[in-house]
């Protein structure tokens, strides 16, 4: 495959995917913790994250700038002022994660990568909720404040960590799926495995993470 061909072809990959993880942001929008209720789960974060391992830290960033700019203007609750802590957020994530995984190309790279993109953005919206929401959204900083540790430490960890236990289940059969459909230039494949099945640990772990938040959840909303 000629470099042209496999640029226009990378990159409309990332825009099939971009617009799957803007689609996935517009429709599903899912509260987590009651303390920030004006925050809600949306699954584009996994779309990005599958993007960046496959093809770099760099594909993650660019989306997740169009799809920032596209979410501020169209579908977001909080309109152009949402921007920059919706950048913040997917890249604290998505390009940690991809940045370790790019180095570590294993199953053990993808987890820890994951691990540490969790830690990452949870620090990383801590410290920036503390000082933009005040800023952008008219919050006395007392009150954001109060609400770091009950309302957005958890919820920035069980988004992270339901991100990462849907992309150890979902990243797999979506590179296999590409590879299939021969729409990965040979060198993304360069020292990876071509099988796109899951391992039982990986997917035992994973479904047993996803429930025990999607419990955790639930009771917090008292439907359970």
């Amino acid at each position: 495959m000629t470099n042209s061909k496999a640029f226009t072809r990378k990159l409309s990959i990332l825009a099939l995917l971009s617009a799957i993880a803007f689609i996935l942001a517009s429709l599903i929008r899912i509260p987590l913790v009651p303390a920030v209720g004006f925050l809600g789960y949306e699954p584009k974060d996994v779309v990005l994250v599958i993007a960046g391992f496959i093809f770099g830290p760099l594909a993650s960033l660019s989306m997740i700038t169009v799809i920032a700019l596209l979410e501020g203007f169209t579908t977001s609750a909080l309109g152009p002022i949402g921007i920059p802590m919706n950048f913040i957020a997917s890249v604290s994530f998505c390009c940690t994660a991809a940045a370790i995984y790019k180095k570590w190309r294993t199953l053990a790279g993808a987890a820890v990568g994951l691990a540490v993109g969790v830690v990452v953005t949870t620090v990383a919206m801590l410290l920036w909720n503390y000082a933009l929401t005040p800023v952008l959204m008219g919050f006395p900083r007392e009150q954001v404040e109060a609400m770091l540790i009950p309302g957005f430490l958890p919820f920035n960890l069980i988004k992270g960590t339901l991100n990462a236990a849907l992309v150890m289940l979902l990243y797999k059969p979506i590179r296999k799926a590409l590879d299939k459909a021969r729409l990965l230039p040979i060198s993304e494949d360069a020292g990876e495995s071509n099988t796109g099945k899951i391992s039982l640990g990986t997917l035992f772990v994973s479904a047993l993470i996803i429930l025990t938040l999607v419990l955790v959840v639930l009771s917090w909303q008292g439907i359970i």
